[in-house]
């Protein structure tokens, strides 16, 4: 039993139990967040698509925390002009663990 669900501009697919990284939310660590926009739900058997949403259908998920991916190095320049830019970057992320998965 799975869903693909639509969060802060990205496409994510939920299993019950399984732990997911998305984009920083303003949510505390130990509080619980609903996703209405679900794009489609399967219980193994038969497959609801929605047009463009499911019905009835949402994730329920628990905060577990958030933190920052690693490191990314960006580093520019231009030959014989002695121009060099180094930078980095982490992106922040919010943690959640699936806990409810209801398919509508």
């Amino acid at each position: 039993m799975y869903a693909i669900f639509r969060a802060l501009g990205k496409q994510f697919k939920a299993e019950k139990g399984k732990t997911l990284r998305l984009p920083l939310m303003s949510a505390e660590p130990g509080s619980k967040v609903t996703f209405d926009e679900v794009l489609l739900s399967s219980d193994g058997d038969t497959i609801k698509a929605g047009a463009p949403l499911v019905k009835g259908a949402k994730v329920v998920a628990e905060v577990v925390g958030v933190g920052k991916e690693p490191k990314i190095y960006v580093f520019k320049f231009k030959r014989r002009k002695n121009y060099r830019r180094k930078t980095g970057h982490r992106q922040k992320f919010t943690e959640v663990r699936i806990t409810d998965v209801k398919l509508g």
